[in-house]
This record gives C-alpha cells, sequence and structure tokens, in this order.
C-alpha cells in the first residue's frame, strides 16, 4: 500500500524548565502528535528535557500510559484537537448519543485523574521511593549521581518501544515510540540552548529511528491538526520540486489573545510577512517551532535535481 512508502518521522519536543513549562503543559503536546493520523510504527517522539528534571520523566512515563487510551480515543472519533487540555475546554467536547458521551466522560476521568497526579508530583517537587520502581529510568536521578539542571549525565530512556510486540494501545495497535532525552550538560562548557539540544536529539535519533523528516516543537505549541505531517509531506515529496525543499514552516496560532493584543502575543510581522515569503530572502524564515526539516538537510546534504536519493552521509 501507498503507506508503506511513506517516510519515518521522528518529532522533537523542547523543554527547558518544569517550573515555567509545567509537565502538564509539556506532555500534553507530546500528546498531541503521539496522536497523529500517520503509521505508528514510522512515527517516533523524543522529548529534549533541558532542565533534566525527575518531574518531567515522571509526567512522561504517565502519558505514556494515558496515551494507550487517549490515541485510540481519538482516530476512532476523529477528534481535533488532540491535545487534551485543548479538546476538553472545548464546549463541543460532549458528543451526542449515550455511548459516546459515556467514553468521553471515562477518557476525561483518565486525563484528569493523571493530571492530579503529575501535579501533586509537582508540588512536592520529587518523586517518592515507590514510584521510582514503575520504571528504571528513574535510576538516573538517585542521590549517588547528583543529578543538577546544569551538571549531570547524559539520560536517554525509551518510555515506550514501538518495535516491541507489546507496546500497543487498548485496541491492540502499535503505539507510537516514545523516548526521553536529557544531554549531558557540564558548568564549564556552553550547552548553546535549543540549537544544542536540536544537535542532540538529531544524534541520539539517528541511533534509532533515524526518520528522514523531523518535526521539531516548543512544549507549548500543541499541534491542532492531525494531517500535518502528510500536508508537509506533501511539499517534500512532489516529483517536480521536493528535492530543493530543505523544510516547512507552519505558521503559529495564539489562544486567549486580547481584542488588540495589547501586549503584542502574536507576531503579524512574522506570520502575515515574512512567513509568506515577502522578507528579503524571498522565502519562508525558520522560527524555531511547528517546522518540519528534512534530516539530510541538517546534516550538511545539498540538494539538486541530480541526486537521486540513493547516497548515504559519511
Amino acid at each position: 500500500t501507498h503507506e508503506e512508502e511513506l517516510p519515518a518521522v521522528d518529532v522533537f519536543v523542547c523543554t527547558a524548565d518544569p517550573v515555567i513549562e509545567p509537565p502538564t503543559l509539556v506532555v500534553n503536546t507530546v500528546l498531541s502528535v503521539m496522536s497523529y493520523n500517520y503509521p505508528t510504527r514510522k512515527l517516533a517522539v523524543y522529548l529534549s528535557d533541558d532542565g533534566c528534571s525527575e518531574l518531567t520523566f515522571y509526567a512522561l512515563h504517565q502519558a505514556s500510559q494515558f496515551a494507550k487510551h487517549w490515541i485510540p480515543f481519538c482516530k476512532r472519533r476523529n477528534i481535533e484537537p488532540r491535545s487534551p487540555d485543548a479538546y476538553f475546554d472545548k464546549p463541543t467536547a460532549r458528543p451526542s448519543g449515550q455511548d459516546l458521551l459515556e467514553l468521553c466522560f471515562y477518557v476525561k476521568k483518565l486525563y484528569e485523574e493523571m493530571k492530579s497526579r503529575i501535579e501533586t508530583m509537582a508540588e512536592k517537587g520529587s518523586v517518592p521511593p515507590e514510584t521510582r520502581s514503575q520504571h528504571k529510568g528513574f535510576l538516573q536521578w538517585g542521590r549517588h549521581n547528583n543529578v543538577t539542571k546544569r551538571n549531570h549525565q547524559s539520560i536517554v530512556e525509551i518510555v515506550i518501544d514501538g518495535r516491541e510486540e507489546d507496546a500497543v494501545d487498548e485496541d491492540g495497535d502499535r503505539l507510537p515510540t516514545l523516548v526521553y532525552v536529557a544531554r549531558e550538560k557540564r558548568p564549564q562548557f556552553h550547552h548553546n540552548f535549543k540549537a544544542g539540544a536540536m544537535n542532540a536529539l538529531i544524534r541520539a535519533s539517528s541511533e534509532m529511528s533515524n526518520g528522514a523528516v523531523i518535526l521539531n516543537l516548543d512544549c507549548d505549541m500543541f499541534s491542532n491538526d492531525p494531517d500535518a505531517i502528510r500536508d508537509a509531506l506533501c511539499f517534500f515529496l512532489d516529483e517536480q520540486s521536493g528535492h530543493r525543499i530543505a523544510f516547512v514552516q507552519h505558521p503559529q496560532q495564539y489562544f486567549n489573545v486580547t481584542k488588540n493584543d495589547l501586549y503584542g502575543n502574536s507576531p503579524l510581522q512574522t506570520d502575515k510577512v515574512e512567513l509568506a515569503g515577502m522578507g528579503g530572502y524571498g522565502a519562508a524564515l525558520y522560527i524555531g517551532t511547528g517546522c518540519f526539516h528534512r534530516r539530510e538537510a541538517l546534516c550538511g546534504n545539498k540538494y539538486s535535481s541530480k541526486v537521486d536519493g540513493q547516497g548515504s552521509i559519511n
């Protein structure tokens, strides 16, 4: 089938501080991209945690369990958006029909319970010993490791391995791969913020899923279109000009903005002018989030009409 010919896609979600960017916010973004209308065995989601917080890891572990219910719920009912917080806040999140209504209430109850557990743990400021037994990854924050935000070893933990036979949702369908990454940091070396995180994610993902296309997202920018990957691939896979495209940048949409946008939250110049290709370069800008990249472009390959796509990176 044509689904078999689709390229693998890696999604990079970046967070840096569990206080400024609460773990519940982060996992809402993660769940929205895990629920894409895309073959799950070709989808891998990586969470880059520059805060190296066990609270964020705990939230991701909780989200991996809730995903077994959330993903089939989204796909069976074709709901939008697929961020739980955003969906349940909608006035229309009450489907007609008793069966659908009961299912919606059931999934919402599971979400509220997960959210409560995460927020309770965040208030405590640490993960208790009885919870640490739920996943071997918590050993990374053991008392002997002396982990701090700015001084710690590399931590890479596969939370869901989509290659495993038991990595399935409640319907028995395969789940996407989910990975937690906290790159190594030492106080005597510059870490280069999000650019450094992206470089670390490119290296880590190349050893696991190695998706030909990479989507990077800030943790507070959930995806509101379950077909966003397929829309971007229309550009990359275009037979005439696809080889010329290195990235596809999606615009941002903001909620809860005041009537006249008093605080300038919506960058209208960027969204309305520069993203339309009307800037000095005659092309869309990369704005740091909501962007699909061709992996080989990030790794230094320069495309031309003579490239047949069969080469390798040395």
